[in-house]
């Protein structure tokens, strides 16, 4: 089968291409404004790229076409269509499909689906589940939204049913965002997982949801899928998720988080006992830190342990995880007056997820302001969440360890100077990325850390600013 796929170089979609070529399928595929890691690992896997979404591309004749939600039926200002390749598709009634749906019916079926789901740490939760499966030989499937470094690849098919007794397993990060312009459920309904995480919920993705309420429903239409033979695995930390619960619960539940729930913690994020049912039955020691990663792993331990990967086990193979790419992933270090200023790259975009990764770097570097560096917090409100401006107010709140903010504030319809007006001198704004470059280099100074927060390219300004340092660290010498 030859599938074109329409919006390629998303996370998911790059996953679901990688799937589509290792089970034999000739893939090919469109999209705009490409970046790492996602194009990188495509290219890697010899699959060829269009940029844009010309008709033209109609001239490949493939057996389906695959649309990513990226694609709509907008009109630019002139009237023409946004995307000509939908228009020419829906005009000679070519056969064509969503992502998540081609995915349940090529990959999924048959095989015992792990799901999770929640507004932050999918992607981490789903690599750390995926890496337990894996440590315990049970070679999992997985499409993960993001690169974990234990794989080097974000999707592989894992085990088929003709190698396992029982049905093979298949981790997935579940989104609740909509599945296509024409399928305005969540991804995740199309799934049907026999365990299903739900990891954390709080408001986001303003752009398709109303209010916590309409998200919540997503989330019970999610559990309405999973068998009564199945396990959910919910946070007992989120009065949100308590609420999914008693809207109707069908499946075996177990709690983590919580001191009262079935999997719990005891000690530092970075060293803990596992807690099951009151009694310790494992423990973690590993290179990750922040409470938020800590209840990431008891997520991971519960789904294991739904298919009879024991917490000890599970606890072993976190001990060697390595994480996911673009996750506090330090990009390079430069030395300025005899320190090393260290330049990171994070997927934070929610101000929950800034705020909890900023903080999870703070108490990694210690109480000690003076010995531990500055934390510089360089972002671009790119969601279209954060677009909307619908959590500009949450900004200042969500920069509070950051001895200094620096916002990229192009393309936004928001004044963002004045959201983060609560913070004085502490936030600086850039219109583009040269301004935004030479603002955090002249600001930069010896035992910074800097922190690039994205969910996007970022127009690689990790580079660019590695670079300018580099120069001034070169002027610095030359004055002396």
């Amino acid at each position: 089968m030859h599938i074109h796929i329409l919006g390629i170089c998303g996370t998911f979609m790059g996953g679901l291409a990688a799937l589509a070529r290792e089970a034999g399928h000739r893939v090919t595929g469109c999209d705009a404004g490409v970046y790492p890691p996602m194009s990188d690992q495509l290219r890697a896997l010899g699959i060829d790229l269009i940029e844009g979404f010309g008709a033209d591309q109609m001239a490949l004749n493939p057996d389906v076409y695959v649309v990513g939600n990226v694609v709509s039926r907008a009109r630019l200002a002139d009237g023409s269509p946004k995307f000509p390749l939908m228009e020419a598709i829906l005009d000679s009634g070519a056969r064509y499909t969503s992502g998540p749906q081609w995915l349940a019916e090529h990959v999924l079926q048959g095989r015992h689906v792990l799901a999770v789901a929640g507004t932050h740490g999918k992607t981490t939760t789903t690599a750390m589940l995926a890496w337990i499966l894996e440590s315990a030989g049970l070679n999992p499937g997985f499409l993960i939204g993001g690169v974990p470094m234990n794989f080097g690849v974000s999707a592989r098919l894992g085990a088929c049913a003709a190698e396992r007794a029982t049905a093979p397993v298949f981790v997935i990060e579940a989104d609740e965002y909509d599945t296509a312009f024409f399928d305005k459920r969540s991804k995740f309904v199309h799934y049907r997982p026999r365990t299903a995480v739900l990891n954390n919920l709080e408001f986001d993705h303003a752009d398709i949801f109303d209010d916590l309420a309409a998200i919540e429903r997503q989330f019970n239409h999610l559990l309405r899928t999973v068998p009564p033979s199945g396990r959910v695995v919910s946070n007992g930390l989120e009065e949100s998720l308590e609420r999914v619960l008693h809207q109707g619960l069908w499946s075996d539940v177990r709690t983590f988080g919580a001191a009262v729930s079935d999997f719990s913690a005891v000690g530092e994020p970075h060293a803990f006992d596992v807690i099951h049912n009151g009694q310790p039955v494992a423990r973690v020691e590993w290179a990750l830190s922040g409470v938020h990663n800590q209840l990431n792993a008891l997520a991971a331990i519960a789904a294991a342990d739904h298919v009879g990967v024991s917490p000890a086990v599970a606890a072993a193979a976190l001990g060697q995880f390595e994480n996911v790419r673009r996750r506090m992933e330090m990009r390079g270090t430069v030395l300025l007056d005899g320190q090393p200023v260290a330049v990171y790259d994070d997927f934070a975009h929610h101000p929950t997820a800034i705020r909890t990764t900023l903080d999870g770097l703070a108490r990694r570097l210690g109480p000690d302001a003076a010995q531990r560096g500055r934390i510089l917090a360089v972002f671009e409100p790119r969601s279209n969440t954060m677009k909307l401006g619908t959590m500009k107010a949450q900004l200042p709140w969500s920069l509070e360890a950051a001895d200094l903010a620096f916002c990229h504030t192009g393309g936004l319809d928001w004044d963002a100077a004045q959201a983060l007006q609560p913070m004085g001198e502490r936030a600086l704004v850039a219109a583009n990325l040269d301004q935004l470059v030479a603002q955090v280099c002249a600001a930069a100074r010896g035992g910074d850390h800097i922190v690039c927060m994205s969910n996007g390219g970022f127009g690689g300004v990790h580079t660019r600013l590695l670079e300018a340092l580099q120069r001034k660290a070169a002027d610095s010498s030359h004055t002396r």
